[in-house]
């Protein structure tokens, strides 16, 4: 092999090798580093709903009459229900507490505005629903208030068994 040769594939050693060393950097990214701003994101989008719907409560109140169409509800109650769950997880996912109950929430709201009131917004839903499943499959993670409700209980429930 010539001198240019053997340098080609050093060359391509030495970028092969920065690439995995890249790749393990980024695999070691510990997951509470990822799971903030998947909370921070969720709870930014349903506060700010929350904050449309009180900006103008009369308009809201209207939407949920003549657009929204949730069924089984009626309007006012429904955009009441509407509001408690966007403050509610909002707050909720911003201090890691009760994260998969929380997220179960969201995912039927998510699902009720996917199949009654925006059906053709798919992708939006679409891009909540995976940010959820993380949280939903991983947890808060360890920079939340449920990593130190947990870490406070596992001593005591295994005195109990």
């Amino acid at each position: 092999m010539s001198n240019a040769g053997v340098a080609a594939a050093r060359a391509r050693s030495n970028i092969t090798g920065l690439w995995l060393r890249v790749l393990d950097g980024l695999e070691a990214i510990p997951y509470w580093v990822l799971a903030v701003p998947l909370r921070l994101g969720l709870a930014w989008i349903f506060w700010s709903a929350a904050q449309v719907k009180l900006l103008n409560w009369e308009t809201t109140l209207i939407m949920f009459r003549d657009e929204y169409q949730v069924p089984l509800l009626r309007p006012v109650l429904a955009a009441n229900v509407a509001l408690t769950i966007e403050l509610t997880a909002s707050v909720l996912l911003v201090l890691g507490l009760m994260i998969r109950p929380t997220v179960l929430v969201l995912f039927g709201m998510t699902g009720v505005i996917q199949l009654f009131v925006y059906p053709e917004a798919w992708p939006t839903h679409l891009q909540w629903l995976s940010m959820m499943l993380v949280l939903f499959s991983r947890g808060a993670g360890k920079l939340s208030l449920d990593h130190l409700v947990r870490r406070w209980l596992e001593p005591h429930l295994r005195k109990e068994y």
